[in-house]
């Protein structure tokens, strides 16, 4: 009877060991599959939160798509002023010994100027964590401005030897577009639009975001803008932090 019991007891042993095994197995199994399919949703993120390549070049190849004016331009600010204008013209005689008195001519007209990226000019940008910085290319005034002139106001004042109020208006007036051009382009004219133009910008690139799917609390959260006249970058760049949109 001692005989017959040591066999059973190997039996039971044994059964116990292969539920043993059994139960580690699937339990490895359960921990293999997780961490599979952890790592797989962390590839998942990572490719949905990271551009891939060369950023600049991903940006490049989207203008198409996200351009939203003619021509090869990103039309980015738009400023109105009301512009004035005076010519004054003296006439004299006798060896300038005789004056004939004084014109002057005064033009007050409304300008809208215009300011725009050229999308063939160099771009760079680049991504770090959530941060994507532009470094957009130099403003540029579009030209000519826009003259309001049925909204233009004109004022001669004539001496009392002088009868050329007309000539000299004429000769004003041909004098405008071509120092509305040179204003448009001053340097102070392109400051005052200068934090327009960057809040374009931003969401010229925040389009481009979305359809990369790279936009949102997973990916990209600030878009800083800096210019090439930017003496300082950094300060320039971070002037209004973006905050996810929709």
């Amino acid at each position: 009877m001692l005989g017959f019991r040591w066999p059973l007891a190997l039996i039971v042993v044994a059964g116990l060991i292969f539920l043993v095994y059994r139960e580690t197995l699937r339990q490895g199994e359960a921990v293999v599959t997780g961490t599979v399919d952890a790592l797989a949703r962390g590839a998942e993120n990572i490719s949905r939160n990271l551009l891939t390549g060369n950023v600049t070049e991903s940006f490049l190849a989207a203008i198409p798509k996200i351009q939203n004016s003619g021509g090869g331009k990103l039309e980015v600010a738009t400023a109105e002023a009301v512009e004035t204008f005076q010519r004054s013209d003296e006439r004299r005689v006798l060896w300038d010994a005789f004056s004939l008195g004084t014109t002057v001519s005064e033009i007050q007209v409304p300008v809208t100027y215009r300011y725009h990226l050229r999308l063939e000019d160099p771009w760079r940008i680049e991504v770090s964590g959530p941060i994507c910085t532009v470094y957009a290319p130099q403003i540029r005034a579009t030209q000519p401005p826009a003259i309001h002139t049925e909204r233009m106001r004109k004022r001669v004042q004539e001496d009392l030897l002088r009868f050329d109020g007309d000539d000299q208006m004429t000769i004003l007036e041909k004098s405008i577009t071509p120092r509305l051009r040179q204003m448009a382009q001053n340097p102070q004219h392109i400051d005052l639009v200068r934090d327009k133009a960057r809040e374009t910008v931003r969401e010229f690139v925040r389009q481009w975001l979305r359809l990369e799917d790279q936009w949102g609390d997973d990916g990209i959260q600030v878009i800083q803008v800096v210019f090439p006249e930017e003496t300082d970058p950094a300060s320039a760049a971070a002037t209004a932090p973006d905050l996810p949109r929709g």
